[in-house]
């Protein structure tokens, strides 16, 4: 999402490089980059000069450490800024109550629908609650219908009333079936419009005044740009919700909605969402945004992914086979698997530090495994178990049953005997068990 505003900020730093110390006519010229760079993005004037203002207030006077370079230093201020400009910390949803009630609201074609359905898969997975979907978007025809596709894809009830076109009722009868059947969290998707129009805001008010949630979350297309922060601002002060949904951030979209949004309506984004996967959800930390806005990648957020798929169990029988030079293609199928659970390649790769810039240019295809597992799955069972008896007729063999070409089976075998030589190297001593003791650690002191 944010390219372009990163490779921009890049360049307004470079005004600072090989100067001695931050002064206000340098400082001048590279800030009126930055502000340039945010107009660009879509952030409002008013917000971009405020922000620029409050860095020069910060910068002008700045002792510089012997060690750090005033562009360095740039780059921290700035860093902080736009942490604090999207909201400084994480701000959690809040799910209590019996049941927890949960609204979502927004104009239509926002993801609200596919939201709500992620929302309740996150619940459901990482903090163990049981949710009830309700369907309370009456007027769209297939809306129901989409609330019921995505229930059913993650094993979800679904909450519909055949014939009932009050949403009011719907809600507060949904809630009491969760009572009465024992789910903790209730999460109600809503009506939206094309447009904001007085009727559907009195609908929303009634059935936020009907069922009381403990949260009321608005989710907003990032692709809309300003028009997301103006509808922003008039449905906060209509439904005063609570926090903000940034979905489509996988969109070409210049970011100014998720630099704007908190300043206007001063209420935190807690959620940004990005593709139709329904584990594509994020819990939004200003700071680990603002390092992905300056090209420094999200290591946190990586090393939260990873563990997310990591078995310690697995992982020590990983090493017994190593340690006995047992490592096979199952076993390397297995680990690709594993990598594919993270997310997006590319997008996975640009949370390493200093990748992301490398690879912006890059067509990275999502399905870039997809010839290793087409040339894996053309072998026997035997082949997979013991890849010594890959001779030539049987790599051409495979090549023909894969669709790839003899080279690409050969270059596969190489990478994955290239693969077991350093994993055995890594298995020497307690390198390996180190790190899975500090995985299964960080794991264990990660919170619900």
């Amino acid at each position: 999402m944010f390219d372009n505003l990163t490779e921009r900020l890049d360049h307004s730093f470079k005004i600072l490089k090989g100067q001695g110390r931050i002064t206000e006519i340098n400082v001048a010229e590279t800030l009126k980059e930055v502000r340039r760079a945010l107009l660009d993005a879509d952030v409002n004037y008013k917000i971009a000069k405020n922000f620029t203002d409050r860095v020069k207030q910060n910068a002008i006077g700045q002792k510089i450490i012997t060690a750090v370079k005033p562009g360095q230093m740039m780059v921290k201020i700035v860093h902080d800024e736009l942490a604090r400009l999207m909201g400084g910390a994480n701000e959690d949803i809040n799910i209590k109550g019996s049941p927890a009630v949960v609204l979502i609201a927004g104009l239509q074609g926002s993801g609200k629908t596919t939201f709500a359905g992620k929302l309740a898969n996150q619940l459901r997975s990482k903090r163990g609650k049981t949710p009830l979907l309700v369907a309370g978007d009456v007027y769209r025809p297939a809306a129901i219908e989409q609330l019921k596709v995505l229930g059913d894809q993650i094993n979800i009830p679904v909450y519909t009333e055949e014939g009932n076109k009050d949403p009011v009722k719907i809600a507060k009868a949904a809630i009491k079936e969760a009572k009465r059947t024992g789910y903790d969290t209730v999460i109600i998707d809503t009506a939206g419009r094309l447009a904001i129009d007085e009727q559907m805001m009195n609908e929303i008010e009634s059935i936020k005044k009907a069922v009381t949630p403990g949260e009321t979350l608005f989710v907003v297309d990032s692709m809309t740009g300003q028009d997301a922060v103006n509808t922003a601002k008039e449905f906060n002060e209509r439904l005063d919700f609570e926090g903000v949904v940034l979905t489509k951030l996988d969109g070409d979209t210049r970011g100014g909605a998720a630099l704007s949004i908190r300043e206007v309506v001063n209420k935190p984004i807690k959620f940004i969402s990005a593709g139709e996967k329904l584990d594509a959800i994020e819990l939004f930390h200003p700071e680990r945004m603002a390092d992905r806005i300056l090209g420094m990648g999200d290591i946190v957020s990586l090393v939260e992914k990873a563990q997310e798929q990591f078995d310690v169990d697995q992982a020590r029988k990983l090493k017994k086979k190593i340690a006995k030079n047992q490592f096979n293609l199952n076993d390397f199928i297995q680990q690709i698997q594993q990598i594919k659970k993270m997310g997006n390649v590319k997008d996975i790769a640009g949370m390493i530090p200093g990748v992301g810039k490398s690879i912006k240019d890059l067509d990275v295809d999502d399905d870039a495994f997809k010839s290793i597992e087409a040339i894996i799955y053309s072998m026997t069972p035997q082949e997979r178990e013991d890849p010594s008896l890959l001779n030539g007729s049987r790599r051409k063999r495979i090549s023909a049953g894969s669709g790839t070409s003899v080279q690409d089976v050969n270059r596969l075998i190489k990478q994955f005997d290239d693969t077991r030589k350093m994993m055995k190297m890594m298995s020497g001593g307690k390198n390996m068990m180190r790190v899975i003791g500090n995985m299964s650690a960080m794991r264990n002191r990660a919170p619900n």
